[in-house]
């Protein structure tokens, strides 16, 4: 009798471990960046949005997409231009982070290609001149040059956390390497939507940004 009863427990142990789901999900994750409309609240200067989403390909790798627009004006020493246009960033994620049964946290890394159309408009820029008893000759005629655009690469290392079931809420550090630009003539793209702000003798730039995203489960595997 003890002897069957502990078979029958041990069938019941099987039972219930054998009901764990061990397969993960896959989908599509869409959602936000929080730190441009928040900036747009913040900064008179500035406004902006960014729609962001993932694809889980692999086990740990995820096709990535950003895509967006901005409008900055800058206050350089002589020059004041708003650059106002739209990006696109395309590329993966690496997820470094190994969870738990039924957790779908990361450590990411990941790469970028990003590409901006935009236009640069020269609001007011002065005249230097070598008599110091003469005014600054100040021109503010606004002055708009289209069709501009700029490619760069770019490091993206990360933190996605699931808050809720299916809700994330990440974090991101990016490292940018322009590689090529549209510039107008005699001027300067002192900002690149996308990329953000540029600086003389520099293609490097940086940025962050902090989200919200709702992951679309379509299988599991």
């Amino acid at each position: 009798m003890i002897a069957i009863q502990s078979v029958t427990s041990q069938t019941n142990n099987e039972a219930v471990i054998d009901t764990i789901d061990y397969r993960e999900a896959y989908g599509l994750r869409l959602g936000v960046d929080l730190s441009k409309p928040v900036r747009t609240l913040l900064d008179d200067n500035y406004s902006g949005f960014e729609i962001m989403g993932d694809y889980r390909v692999y086990k740990d790798y995820y096709a990535a997409i950003e895509l967006g627009n901005e409008q900055k004006t800058t206050f350089d020493d002589n020059i004041t231009s708003k650059g106002s246009g739209s990006y696109l960033k395309i590329g993966f994620d690496y997820n470094a982070h190994n969870n738990w049964v039924g957790l779908n946290n990361a450590i990411h890394g990941g790469l970028r290609y990003g590409i901006s159309s935009f236009e640069q408009e020269l609001l007011s820029y002065s005249i230097a001149t070598d008599a110091p008893f003469f005014p600054v000759d100040i021109r503010d005629e606004p002055i708009t040059f289209s069709n501009l655009n700029a490619h760069w690469i770019e490091l993206v290392i990360g933190l996605k956390t699931e808050v809720l079931p299916n809700l994330y809420l990440s974090i991101n550090l990016q490292l940018k390497n322009r590689i090529s630009e549209k510039a107008p003539e005699n001027f300067e793209n002192l900002y690149i939507p996308g990329f953000g702000r540029t600086y003389e003798n520099s293609d490097f730039g940086a940025g962050f940004g902090y989200g919200i995203s709702y992951l679309i489960p379509l299988y599991k595997k």
